[in-house]
């Protein structure tokens, strides 16, 4: 028996129609998008529209602002970088995965820009003005993420938006934990929304997506073959080819179109209360075991991912044993060192991210493993 806690680094199992939407596309969508007048190529790249229109509407954004990239990391340095190209200063928040943290700093530490880093507390009020008071004359963008991937705290986009809005500041969002979890839209004040395809949309692993508003410019990073002005050797400027060289990933798109409807069919407050019942299950059973803290405080709002630490017992130890008894959980820094060291957890934390598949009872299970653990 094994069961996957670990949804938060990807979902799975993955939905039947998941599956067979990647299968069929192996199948029937032998064509390359784009390139080519033929009905093979042309039968590829009406799939893409229709998955650009999917994922479009669910997120209220139109179809020709939307980018499929190979995975979120792909599409936040994009945006990043395209944002940030020409100089100025950025916001990031001191929770933020390497995907934001390492383009940023990297930018920073070249000095082609300077950074500030706000740090978030579990007062949304105070986390609001942790930003505010970092604004300057030129503030470029703010960038952070919707949702710790740490411990699942919820930050408050909609206001952070709205403080960019106020201060004419393009706003991208890393909503990486949070789409498909909660109700996630660009007219929550987000300029670019990064987000991942394979985890809470349920799509195959490479995928990803960066959603536009159309407000803001995102110079290309990367160029190539787009399937148009192919005689002209200066990059696109217009979405979504500006930002798709070369061959897009069409089994993995497919299969995010199913995912996204998938979703959408269940509804994202389904998921999101059928996800925090798991949590909530596993986290009443850790408060009775000493020696154990889970790192969530009563004031704020989370996603459903839970981050503990078990006294004397190093996470990836203890993460080994929970796996050679069939639970698959996440131990370590989870790829946001920034988010560590803002918590105080020097040596890192087990993850449980549970998933729509997942039962309350098999949470329960996985905590009394960790009983048996603490005894011997």
């Amino acid at each position: 028996m094994t069961v996957n806690f670990d949804n938060a680094a990807t979902t799975f199992p993955k939905p039947e129609t998941v599956r067979r939407a990647a299968a069929e596309a192996v199948r029937q969508l032998g064509g390359n998008a784009g390139r080519g007048g033929h009905s093979l190529a042309m039968k590829s790249s009406s799939a893409i529209y229709s998955a650009r229109e999917t994922v479009a509407a669910f997120f209220g954004a139109q179809p020709e602002n939307t980018v499929f990239t190979l995975n979120c990391t792909y599409a936040l340095n994009m945006a990043i970088q395209g944002i940030m190209n020409g100089g100025g200063h950025m916001i990031i928040s001191c929770l933020e995965h390497n995907s934001v943290a390492r383009p940023a700093a990297a930018l920073a530490s070249s000095g082609k820009i300077s950074l500030s880093v706000a740090k978030v507390y579990p007062d949304d009020d105070q986390t609001v003005e942790s930003f505010r008071r970092l604004i300057r004359k030129d503030t470029k963008a703010i960038a952070c993420t919707l949702a710790s991937n740490v411990t699942g705290q919820i930050l408050p986009w909609k206001r952070i938006g709205k403080l960019c809005r106020d201060n004419n500041i393009c706003f991208i969002a890393d909503g990486a934990q949070a789409c498909g979890v909660v109700e996630v839209k660009l007219s929550d004040g987000i300029n670019i929304l990064c987000t991942a395809g394979h985890k809470g949309l349920y799509g195959l692993t490479g995928t990803g997506i960066l959603l536009s508003d159309g407000s803001y410019r995102i110079e290309p990073i990367i160029q190539g073959g787009t399937g148009t002005a192919s005689t002209d050797l200066t990059q696109p400027l217009l979405l979504p080819e500006a930002l798709e060289s070369g061959t897009l990933n069409i089994p993995g798109i497919m299969s995010l179109k199913a995912g996204t409807e998938f979703v959408n069919g269940l509804g994202t407050e389904k998921i999101y209360r059928h996800e925090t019942a798991v949590c909530s299950r596993f986290i009443n059973e850790l408060e009775k075991l000493p020696g154990v803290t889970v790192l969530r405080e009563s004031s704020a709002s989370y996603v459903p991912i839970v981050s503990f630490t078990i006294d004397g017992i190093p996470p990836e130890t203890a993460a080994a044993k929970l796996s050679e008894a069939g639970y698959c959980l996440r131990a370590g820094y989870h790829c946001a060192a920034l988010a560590h060291s803002c918590l105080g957890t020097e040596n890192g934390t087990i993850r449980f991210a549970p998933s729509i598949f997942s039962r309350e009872s098999d949470a329960a299970a996985l905590a009394a493993e960790i009983k048996k653990m603490l005894r011997d």
